[in-house]
């Protein structure tokens, strides 16, 4: 494992030890800003990214304090694993990790190849596994608790026309942060996800330093895109000593998509019964009108 460090802050105070987090997929995004986050709030930050070795940097610039470059690729997951380890020994231990990296792609279920359903699965899911358990590891053999949260996503819970491997993937880390969350409370460990909807950033086609929160989205009931803070925010609350009785749950930070589900079916059938309700109609005979609503029947 190939590390840099830096030191831009004053080491803890004498008989303590300041906590360490780990964050994948810290070279941008959500990633970025929740490492920042968690480097200002006083955490040695691992900063986790895949290939790009100048954007990690760039992390840690804007982070200061006690950070270290981690290069891990989700798509092998012992590899993982293993960098996760590494960074702890490095550090001086683990009380935070944040699942955050992963890849977004659409095929319809009739073409998706094998082949990408499982690099699919492999980066958001068994890479994060991975990832957890090595971490959660750890944490135990500590014996002073910790903290995971793992990045899912709206489509955790909302399926998506082309999503067949992205929704499997993140529906099963949503369940899976919920098992580790019952079977690490007794170590002091507690286990959550968050399930952002769609953020401005590089994964949606936004550069980091562009912000496009002026965008409207009128399906959104806030009207635009979230910011990568505003996620990350939700996250650094789930490492918290306020969130230490939260566990298992996942935290949609959406700007309400996930309640639009029924709104297109309930404006159409408006429009049905309005079009209904003023389409004239000619009046029957008393007969016909009873001969009708018998034969309905």
């Amino acid at each position: 494992m190939t590390t840099e460090t830096s030191n831009r802050q004053q080491p803890a105070r004498e008989g303590q030890s300041a906590s360490v987090a780990i964050v994948t997929g810290a070279s941008s995004g959500i990633g970025r800003a929740t490492a920042v986050a968690l480097a200002r709030a006083g955490h040695a930050v691992a900063v986790g990214y895949r290939t790009d070795r100048a954007a990690a940097r760039r992390t840690a610039a804007l982070a200061g304090g006690r950070t270290l470059l981690l290069p891990l690729d989700l798509s092998d997951p012992a590899a993982a694993a293993r960098a996760v380890h590494g960074a702890a020994e490095q550090l001086g231990g683990l009380d935070i990790l944040v699942n955050c990296a992963g890849i977004n792609r659409r095929s319809p279920v009739l073409d998706e190849t094998l082949d990408d359903w499982q690099r699919i699965l492999a980066v958001d899911l068994t890479g994060p596994f991975a990832c957890a358990q090595a971490a959660a590891r750890r944490m135990v053999a500590q014996g002073r608790g910790g903290r995971i949260v793992n990045v899912t996503s709206v489509h955790e819970f909302v399926p998506i026309p082309g999503g067949a491997a992205y929704c499997a993937a993140k529906g099963g880390l949503g369940e899976l942060t919920k098992v580790m969350a019952l079977e690490l409370a007794p170590y002091g460990i507690t286990v959550n996800a968050v399930s952002p909807g769609e953020t401005a950033t590089r994964m949606n086609g936004v550069l980091d330093d562009r912000d496009l929160t002026g965008l409207a989205r009128p399906a959104i009931p806030v009207g635009r895109p979230g910011r990568a803070a505003e996620v990350a925010a939700a996250i650094v609350h789930l490492t918290g000593p306020d969130a230490a009785y939260t566990t298992g749950v996942s935290l949609t930070v959406d700007g309400g998509l996930s309640l639009m589900g029924a709104v297109a079916n309930q404006r159409d059938a408006a429009h049905e019964a309005h079009a209904w309700t003023v389409a004239p109609v000619a009046p029957a005979a008393p007969d016909a009108s009873e001969a009708s609503g018998r034969s309905a029947r």
